[in-house]
């Protein structure tokens, strides 16, 4: 054992030496077959012309619809720049205005809520389910007959979900538009249908070390026509340079641009550059024919783990047989007393196993929010997963042996 105990807080961190190599990291490789892909790749940059937005772009976004199962897809430059051009979309549309409520899962990452804070709306946090890490629709109900929500952009934490088909009932019935980041979930179904395809629009993720990486990447799917052209001009400065023809030469006529020096620089709306690149296009039509493998494996360790977790008195249990197929992202460990945490806490990095929190935790718990709103909100199995959790990783390509020590840990 290589390394140092710390106290922070009231909890004992052990900090490992970095220079271990047999270390189970949270990442163990940039990509899925990582030799083969990464000679693809140098062969693609020595012989490429393009390395700008262009065709393998515009090919990862149709093979990904496919994939999902939606008639669109917007390719961005990360997770995150996805979820802040939905939010733009929905203003620049009218769907939405500025001092609206809008719903959000307490149990998430920053970057789902800090768009639509910057963006001059109303967060609202939603408590989530201690056994399914996720909002219940019983939650919305309540959170929304207070707060009167004009929209709900809902995590589907970890590769797993609560009730999703109800809380999308609900939604349609009250007009509260549903919006799922789905940056932890791809390929996980529930009721016969991926999660992402139960919101107007979802976002994706192919940073490295998620189901697919890109190394940077993330995607918007959506079977809206409408939000599909929108983003696509959200993405690239407020121009129309990346519509489809027919829509380009519609606009422009809409707009009384006339076909001349001007018209590839006439700005319709608000927007970012949050274009990709062709190497990550490229990767990801290289990664896309792996991803139902990559799935597959993640999901039985996913099983294999959690039949131990919930046989362990000292975890809370993880409810997930409502679920048709489990994506897992990763493998939460919610501990019953801070005792217990520091246990195990303890036992995973004397074992040089990389662990961390559980995603961002309670968000209401973070640093940025109570500078903003300070304790208004109280999230309390949030707050206990923040304070009792955390996870490490569930890679496609873990050894026996790899599996054989996590599961060791976990009798």
């Amino acid at each position: 054992m290589i390394g140092n105990f710390r106290t922070i807080g009231n909890i004992i961190m052990f900090i490992p030496d970095n220079n271990i190599k047999n270390m189970i990291k949270l990442i163990k490789s940039s990509f899925y077959n990582e030799k083969k892909t990464k000679k693809e790749l140098c062969n693609f940059i020595i012989n490429t012309k393009q390395l700008s937005f262009g065709k393998y772009c515009k090919q990862f976004e149709k093979d990904f619809a496919n994939w999902q199962g939606a008639k669109y897809c917007v390719f961005f430059n990360s997770g995150s720049s996805a979820n802040l051009a939905i939010i733009q979309a929905l203003l620049n549309l009218g769907k939405i205005k500025k001092g609206d409520k809008i719903g959000f899962s307490s149990l998430t990452w920053a970057t789902n809520v800090m768009p639509i804070i910057q963006l001059g709306l109303n967060p609202v946090p939603l408590d989530v389910n201690l056994y399914t890490l996720n909002v219940s629709v019983e939650k919305l109900k309540e959170i929304h007959e207070k707060n009167n929500l004009k929209a709900l952009f809902i995590t589907n934490l970890l590769g797993l979900c609560d009730k999703i088909d109800e809380i999308k009932d609900y939604c349609d019935k009250n007009k509260i538009i549903l919006l799922e980041d789905n940056c932890e979930s791809m390929g996980t179904i529930y009721k016969g249908e991926k999660l992402g395809n139960y919101g107007e629009m979802s976002s994706f993720s192919t940073y490295v070390g998620h189901h697919m990486s890109t190394v940077e990447g993330g995607m918007i799917c959506t079977n809206n026509k409408e939000f599909y052209k929108m983003l696509v001009i959200v993405r690239a400065h407020g121009w129309d340079r990346n519509m489809e023809k027919n829509e380009q030469e519609k606009i422009r006529k809409e707009n009384n641009i006339e076909n001349n020096l001007h018209s590839s620089y006439a700005f319709y709306n608000l927007g970012y550059n949050f274009r990709p690149s062709e190497f990550n296009g490229f990767l990801g039509c290289t990664q896309i024919p792996y991803l139902d493998e990559i799935v597959e494996l993640r999901e039985k360790n996913f099983k294999t783990f959690v039949k131990l977790i919930n046989s362990n008195p000292n975890l809370e249990n993880i409810e997930y047989k409502h679920i048709d197929l489990v994506s897992s992202f990763s493998i939460p460990i919610i501990c019953k007393s801070k005792e217990i945490l520091n246990k195990y806490i303890k036992l995973f990095q004397e074992n040089n196993i990389e662990i961390r929190p559980i995603v961002g935790g309670d968000i209401t718990n973070q640093i940025f929010w109570k500078n903003l709103y300070g304790n208004e909100f109280l999230n309390e199995n949030a707050r206990y997963i923040h304070e009792n959790g955390f996870y490490f990783g569930n890679s496609p390509e873990y050894t026996n042996k790899e599996i054989n020590l996590l599961c060791s840990l976990l009798k």
